[in-house]
């Protein structure tokens, strides 16, 4: 069973869809100019609020959808995932990671506007949105909007679900003494109480919890960073040295050709920013905005704080203490560096970041679940599918490691799929909104 997954994920991840992720972010960043960068600022003054209208159709604010759409990648793949791309990739895949991240913040830009502007508003105001719609509202191809809610739906049972749960359960028994079984259970029942209320309590929980979590793990990899600055230009430089011509082999270190620097840094990167997957545009297409490029603005913010930001401090926190170098990989490569940082605490903000990390993770990746399952089967599916969905958690907690994150890297390029093609033959609709929105300064700036 292992083998056989392995090569399946050998596969999926192969030189096709890198070439896809990678190449459609570029086209998409050069269609556009370089949205990503021209408009980067402006995109922070979204989420200030300043430019909300009551009055526009949606369930949740600009800030509570990037908030909700980062509860869903801040997780796991920061930590367990930067761990496992470094270990298997080395230091080199830090670098694919940052440029998976610049094309993915157009990537995200791209089908998170798609992805309001063809949302269905339900008579009671409710919103479903997400790659489905536009594949079948913009291309007309409906059976490929099934295919990637299919594949989304299986996805929330891995990267949202059992990938989670089996992360953090190891750190909590590690150094709580908390059985796994009972972190599973514990997270399932919390995780329920806040998918229950739907998008909208999910949207206000990740607004509060997001910017908490996310700067209190920040604060935790500056701290250990600012022991070792001097380092730091040695440290960039092995990740750029190392992006280009492999790492050698060093203690317990195993090298990396450049090509594993290559397929790790894109996959760990899309695992943890998900951009071209499609799952962001599902939260943001909830959004309370007439603008479809407001929202796209927004959601591009995602890769910049996820993969460039908190990564970044996880990556540099691995390279700068030696602790690459251990021939440990996933969470535990990224607690053992913790704690060379700063010995006797490192583990336990790793253990308290990750369990944040995947309780926010879990509750905005049921959200993306329980929309494709209602595009598939309809709205009376939807709470037998979360009842699932939460009782999977401590079943997830068990599971093995290398197992889990393989079949999630599975369904996560399964997801590309049909979302590039939709990105691809929608980008003409994609230039064009953008042209008309920047070209009306009434638009862009409404209240001056």
């Amino acid at each position: 069973m292992q083998s056989l997954i392995d090569t399946l994920n050998g596969w999926v991840w192969g030189p096709v869809t890198i070439v896809l992720l990678v190449g459609s972010g570029a086209f998409i960043t050069l269609l556009l100019g370089l949205v990503q960068l021209r408009h980067f600022g402006y995109a922070w003054k979204l989420i200030s609020g300043k430019f909300d209208n009551p009055d526009d159709k949606g369930e949740i604010t600009h800030f509570q959808a990037l908030s909700a759409a980062l509860s869903a990648t801040i997780g796991t793949g920061n930590i367990a995932g930067v761990g496992t791309a470094v270990a298997l990739g080395g230091p080199g895949a830090v670098f694919w990671m940052w440029m998976t991240a610049l094309f993915g913040m157009a990537l995200k830009y791209a089908e998170c506007l798609l992805s309001l502007h063809f949302r269905t508003i339900h008579e009671d105001g409710s919103v479903s949105a997400g790659p489905m719609y536009y594949l079948e509202k913009g291309l007309g191809q409906k059976w490929l909007g099934m295919l990637f809610a299919f594949f989304a739906m299986m996805a929330s049972f891995g990267i949202g679900n059992m990938a989670q749960a089996n992360s953090v359960a190891e750190p909590l028994q590690t150094h709580f003494g908390i059985p796994k079984v009972v972190t599973g259970v514990v997270i399932a029942t919390l995780v329920f109480a806040v998918i229950v209320g739907g998008i909208k309590r999910i949207g206000r929980v990740a607004s509060k919890l997001v910017p908490c979590m996310a700067i209190f793990y920040v604060l935790g990899a500056l701290m250990v960073i600012g022991r070792h600055y001097t380092l730091l230009p040695d440290a960039f430089a092995l990740i750029f040295r190392s992006a280009f011509s492999g790492s050698a082999a060093t203690g317990g270190f195993a090298g990396a050709a450049v090509s594993q620097a290559i397929r790790f840094g894109v996959a760990r990167g899309v695992f943890s920013n998900e951009a071209g997957l499609g799952s962001a545009p599902i939260a943001h297409g909830a959004a309370q905005t007439e603008e479809p490029v407001r929202e796209g603005l927004v959601a591009m913010l995602g890769p910049f704080i996820d993969t460039i930001t908190i990564c970044t401090m996880t990556a540099l926190v691995i390279i700068l203490t030696g602790a690459y170098q251990s021939g440990l990989s996933g969470a535990d490569l990224t607690a053992s560096a913790f704690n060379l940082g700063m010995p006797g605490k490192g583990g336990y903000i790793v253990a308290i970041g990750i369990a944040f990390f995947a309780f926010s993770t879990a509750i905005s990746w049921s959200y993306y679940g329980d929309r494709s399952v209602e595009y598939l089967f309809g709205p009376k599916l939807i709470l037998p599918y979360r009842v699932f969905f939460c009782l999977l958690l401590p079943v997830g907690a068990a599971i093995e490691l290398k197992l889990v994150w393989n079949i999630s890297d599975i369904f996560n390029a399964l997801m590309a799929w049909p979302n590039l093609v939709g990105l691809l033959f929608l980008s003409p609709l994609v230039w064009r909104k953008t042209r008309e929105y920047f070209s009306d300064p009434a638009r862009v700036y409404p209240r001056d």
